[in-house]
């Protein structure tokens, strides 16, 4: 049983907007276990809408780089904020995301034995130990995740909060239609869905989400509650699905209809392959 303390309460209270007590209540009742914390309040009808991160524990910057044939993002973390906007840290990261864009490494390891453009000399690893000696913090490459450019599809990138959240949309219908995607991807970045489209939330996820909406009607007659379940379902869906979710700059119109709107417009279907949603530290 973990012990609850008063910044755990704080968090739930932050992840929730249920008040202090409650989430004490919550908490003690769920042995510690936030995550059974959340769902308890939820069943009550206290919590509707969860943040799905807690408190940010890292500084950082997500950066994008791009070659003839590919774009690339990299996340790059240091102890400060201070130190994240310092001009050698954000040089380091501008080179650290054209050279994975330039030699698309197989993995973060194999990127960080490989030599520095810049200084042969150095191996990428051993360039990023003498920033960090420069700037007197750890500097860590967190993570990093490339994308092939094709005649068959467009890529947007959108960075918002200086680097802090950054998303990419990769869109097929051919390449050209980067504007359009880009507006795709300021709205995830407001919106932050957790899939594309609902056949894509996992069986447990699905099972959860079915289990709260039934510990909400509990008592109604089987057929009632059925569909009150469905209709919680369908909402949870427009919440976190991409392809449900309502435009950000017109809530009258779903992404799918928007993205089909323009497909009209053009006289070609365009569909979202994938997309991407970063946050320092996520």
């Amino acid at each position: 049983m973990t012990k609850v303390t008063a910044d755990m309460v704080k968090e739930l209270r932050e992840r929730t907007g249920v008040g202090m007590g409650k989430c004490k209540e919550a908490l003690d009742q769920a042995h510690g276990d936030m995550e059974k914390a959340i769902d308890l309040l939820r069943k009550a009808g206290m919590a509707s809408a969860v943040k799905k991160e807690g408190r940010e524990t890292k500084e950082g910057m997500i950066i994008s780089g791009e070659s003839n044939d590919a774009l690339a993002l990299v996340e790059i973390n240091a102890e400060t904020d201070f130190v994240v906007q310092n001009d050698r840290f954000k040089q380091f990261a501008k080179d650290i995301a054209h050279e994975v864009a330039t030699t698309k490494p197989a993995s973060l390891e194999a990127f960080l034995e490989q030599k520095f453009s810049k200084d042969p000399s150095l191996t990428l690893d051993q360039h990023r130990a003498i920033v960090m000696q420069s700037l007197g913090e750890n500097i860590k490459i967190r993570r990093l995740q490339i994308f092939p450019k094709s005649s068959n599809h467009s890529l947007a990138i959108y960075s918002h909060m200086g680097g802090k959240i950054v998303t990419l949309v990769e869109m097929d219908g051919g390449a050209g239609q980067e504007a359009f995607a880009r507006e795709i991807a300021m709205h995830i970045a407001a919106e932050s869905p957790d899939y594309l489209r609902s056949d894509e939330v996992p069986a447990d996820v699905k099972a959860r989400e079915e289990e709260i909406a039934r510990g909400q009607v509990t008592g109604k007659p089987a057929a009632i509650a059925d569909k009150i379940v469905e209709g919680k379902l369908k909402a949870f869906y427009d919440q976190v699905c991409l392809l449900n979710q309502k435009f950000v700059k017109d809530n009258s119109i779903t992404i799918t209809d928007l993205v089909a709107k323009e497909g009209q417009r053009l006289g070609k279907p365009l569909a979202i392959r994938r997309f991407v949603l970063w946050k320092v530290g996520g």
